[in-house]
Formats: structure tokens, C-alpha cells, sequence
């Protein structure tokens, strides 16, 4: 058991749908919660941190990106529920659309695969709750 499992409150997290050229960077994670599913890069908020600065960082240490936050592109609650029906993990995500700034991509620990694609192309993949609709408005967001 870590910190986050069996919380007393929900735990604030962010990600970054990341966009580059008209595509936007997918992860798969290689550990639980959302294991082998693909989503954004990002993860909880620390105490004393920026929602922005929480994204930048979450996004260097899985990646090794330097992005900029643009616009929050909607949120998702991920709510998991042990065998017993006990609240095991709840996380509040906050996703938000970034730029992509530079750096060459390098997964940490916590992910097995990256791939740059269009909106079109998430419809194949095994993905987190809401993904397509969270690109979707990181897009839209980016073309404003």
C-alpha cells in the first residue's frame, strides 16, 4: 500500500495532452492504476505546487519534454473500488493542453510506450476513461 491507495480525500492530479504538429503524445503505463492503457503524462499534484508547475514537472519526469500549459482541456475522476467495495484510489485529474518546447522523448519507469498521434488514431488503442473527448478539447483549445 502507498499514500494513495485508501485515501481519507480525494487526491489532486493533472496531465498534459501535448501537442505537436496536429498530434498529441499517448503514454502507456507500465504499472497500476491503469495499467498497459494509454492516457496523458501526469500524476498528482504536490503541496505547494502550481497546477502548472505540477504539469511541467509531471511531464519532464515522464518524458523528458518541456512543455507550456495552454488552457485546461477538461477534467476526469477516477474513482477504483477494492473486492470489499472500499474506495481504493480517487484521483480528481485536472488535464490541460501543452505545447510541445522541446526535449527528445524518454519514458521513465512508469511507462512502457509513447506515440505522437492524430485524434483519429486514439479510436484502436486500450485507453484511460474519456481520453478522446479530453484530445478533442486540448485541440480545440490549441487552435483558439
Amino acid at each position: 500500500m502507498d499514500a494513495r491507495t485508501y485515501p481519507g480525500r480525494p487526491i489532486l492530479a493533472v496531465s498534459a495532452a501535448i501537442v505537436h504538429d496536429g498530434r498529441v503524445l499517448v503514454v502507456r503505463r507500465a504499472r497500476h492504476p491503469a495499467f498497459r492503457l494509454y492516457t496523458l503524462p501526469g500524476g498528482a499534484v504536490e503541496v505547494g505546487e502550481t497546477l502548472h508547475q505540477a504539469i511541467v514537472r509531471e511531464a519532464r519526469e515522464e518524458t523528458a519534454l518541456e512543455i507550456a500549459p495552454v488552457a485546461l482541456a477538461g477534467y476526469r475522476e477516477a474513482i477504483g473500488k477494492d473486492a470489499a467495495g472500499r474506495i481504493e484510489r480517487h484521483f480528481v485529474i485536472l488535464s490541460f493542453a501543452a505545447r510541445w518546447l522541446g526535449g527528445s522523448l524518454r519514458l521513465n519507469e512508469e511507462l512502457d510506450d509513447a506515440r505522437w498521434l492524430a485524434p483519429s488514431e486514439l479510436a484502436g488503442l486500450s485507453t484511460t476513461e474519456g481520453l478522446e473527448e479530453i484530445v478533442r478539447a486540448a485541440i480545440a483549445c490549441m487552435a483558439d
